[in-house]
């Protein structure tokens, strides 16, 4: 039986704190073949330059594949130096040495540890923002589709938790739809800044690679696909945070979004309702709830991935050219940040594929006030012949007297000599339609919904 101590690993909630891709990518196997990416990209580099035999390049490249290394004598290696990636080298090195021998002395020549280990996780990262980009684009996908399809639903639109005005469910939707393309807009500006390789050296000035220093860079970046950023970013923690704001933002909308399920699936609103399916559980001791469990889950996910940001902020401050603390925390809240980020992303998508809508129920609880729901609409209409602060006083006094003793807010206006010696009933039925008073909210949402992303 499989024993996990973390719950992205976990046999029973694995799956609801991550994703089997995203698990993967961030495997011991992944960021051990990125190191060995890194480290056979620098080989290749410095053989292109002069610094180290071709034959030792393409021995370690042949050498770098994370099944040809023992991984048991790379953690019993970490266990007794307490160095991440000394272990590894010395097995590179090993496995290098069988391919031509003397290959082994050339590699991780001129680098450091960080310069690996970083490139390494970028790699991974490289990776895993492209699972975090199909999940966005589909659920961009379902929210332009609610979008146009609800364009027309009208609802209660609610401020403070109170009905406020009519709005359409599709208007609502764009309204998510707005901003999660923003939050695809500022990811895919981030990457050019975030997507590059380390090679540095102990301090950042590369002295270890002598006049070559330079064109080794640049072609070490150029062979892994990556960036070749300005300076060292070895105690420039920026790239790293602003990913993480980045998952963050996506993390939080998908936290809004469940949320704001939740408080149209309670019982007494019951306008959407999460998918549901046979066999869905919502207690153990009450059978006859429907809880929004897949929502509750992804607000859970929500706030953890907001919290990541902040410690990734914490990590920027450190001290000199190198801090291997706030670097150290940098392993354990990257790789959980994408983990949380992808569940997130697959249950909301999950929710908003099967959103059921109760149009119906919308309708009607929009006469839940008896009216006064289009209060805005009849001051307005009486502030034509009142003047604005009139009105608004002479509706307020109105709409008052009608929550006190319980008369629907379209009688109390019928009954009021102020109101009715501008307005007849007729007028008043009208003014009290929701579906009169949606100002653009159509149009909004058919104009977010088509629009490109």
């Amino acid at each position: 039986m499989m024993s996990s101590s973390h719950i992205v690993d976990s046999l029973f909630f694995g799956d609801q704190y991550s994703t089997a891709e995203m698990r993967e990518l961030f495997s011991d196997r992944a960021m051990l073949q990125g190191w060995l990416d890194a480290e056979a990209a620098l080989a290749e580099a410095e053989a292109a330059v002069g610094m180290v035999p071709p034959e030792a390049a393409t021995a370690i490249r042949r050498a770098a594949r994370a099944d040809r290394i023992d991984f048991d004598a790379v953690r019993s290696g970490i266990d007794r130096t307490f160095h991440p990636i000394v272990p590894m080298v010395r097995e590179l090195s090993r496995v290098a040495d069988s391919e031509f021998p003397g290959a082994g002395r050339f590699v991780h020549w001129g680098a450091t540890t960080q310069d690996i280990m970083d490139t390494g996780a970028i790699l991974q990262v490289v990776r895993a923002t492209m699972v975090i980009r199909a999940s966005a684009a589909r659920i961009d996908t379902t929210l332009a589709r609610l979008a146009a399809a609800h364009a027309d639903t009208p609802m209660a639109g609610r401020t403070h938790g109170q009905h406020a005005l009519p709005i359409t469910f599709g208007f609502k939707v764009a309204i998510w739809l707005a901003e999660w393309r923003r939050h695809e807009a500022r990811l895919a500006v981030s990457l050019p800044r975030v997507f590059v390789g380390q090679l540095a050296g102990a301090v950042g000035t590369l002295a270890g690679f002598g006049p070559h220093a330079r064109e080794v860079h640049a072609r070490y970046c150029a062979i892994l696909g990556l960036g070749r950023p300005p300076i060292a970013w070895h105690t420039a923690r920026d790239g790293l945070a602003e990913m993480a704001f980045c998952l963050g933002l996506y993390g939080a909308t998908c936290g809004k979004i469940a949320r704001e399920v939740i408080l149209l699936q309670k019982t007494e609103v019951a306008e959407v309702e999460e998918p549901w399916n046979e066999g869905k559980v919502g207690s153990s001791t009450m059978p006859h709830k429907r809880n929004p469990m897949i929502c509750e889950l992804i607000d859970g996910l929500s706030r953890l991935t907001r919290s990541e940001v902040t410690t990734a902020l914490h990590g920027m401050v450190v001290e000199h050219e190198r801090d291997m603390g706030a670097w150290q925390a940098e392993w354990e809240w990257l790789p959980r940040l994408f983990h949380l980020t992808a569940a997130a992303l697959h249950y909301t998508g999950r929710v908003l594929d099967g959103l059921v809508v109760y149009p119906e129920r919308m309708r009607r609880n929009l006469d839940l006030t008896g009216g006064s729901i289009l209060s805005e609409a009849v001051m307005l209409r009486l502030a034509e012949h009142l003047g604005r602060q009139e009105a608004h006083e002479v509706v307020y006094e109105v709409a008052m007297h009608a929550h006190a003793t319980g008369q629907r807010f379209a009688d109390a206006l019928a009954a009021d000599t102020r109101v009715r010696a501008v307005l007849d009933e007729a007028a008043i039925a009208g003014l009290l339609d929701p579906a009169a008073y949606l100002g653009e909210a159509a149009w909004f949402a058919r104009a977010v919904a088509n629009e490109k992303p």
